[in-house]
């Protein structure tokens, strides 16, 4: 069983290559342009979707260009991950349980890093 929609790839992994394709690029990026930076089997209206739809989570930034727009990345990769705790830390009401089991579970190095965010100079 070999159709194409087994071999479909997860919308999230689709999202996270076109966001490393823009991080790469020198500026703004139509779909077409995005599309050929990926050098997948991607139809152009694929990655216009997928653009669209990381424009509508506000994720990316679009600008016309043409009859249609260009795209940038409103935030570095490392924004967007912090985007993304805050997002699913207010998804739960015991804000404080959460961020305990959180610290609890981390290295620790990434402990002594959190600390000296949390305290800087008192080291």
């Amino acid at each position: 069983m070999g159709d194409s929609k087994d071999e479909r790839r997860p919308a999230g992994e689709l999202e996270a290559s076109v966001m490393a394709a823009l991080w790469a690029a020198d500026g703004p990026q139509t779909p077409g342009q995005v599309q050929r930076s990926l050098g997948a089997d991607l139809a152009r209206t694929t990655v216009t979707t997928i653009l669209s739809r990381l424009h509508e989570k506000g994720v990316v930034d679009r600008h016309r260009q043409g009859r249609g727009y260009a795209y940038v990345p409103v935030q570095d990769a490392q924004g967007l991950t912090a985007r993304r705790m805050h997002t699913e830390l207010d998804r739960d009401s015991d804000r404080e349980t959460v961020l305990a089991r959180f610290v609890a579970q981390l290295s620790p190095d990434d402990e002594r890093v959190l600390r000296d965010l949390l305290e800087p100079g008192e080291r």
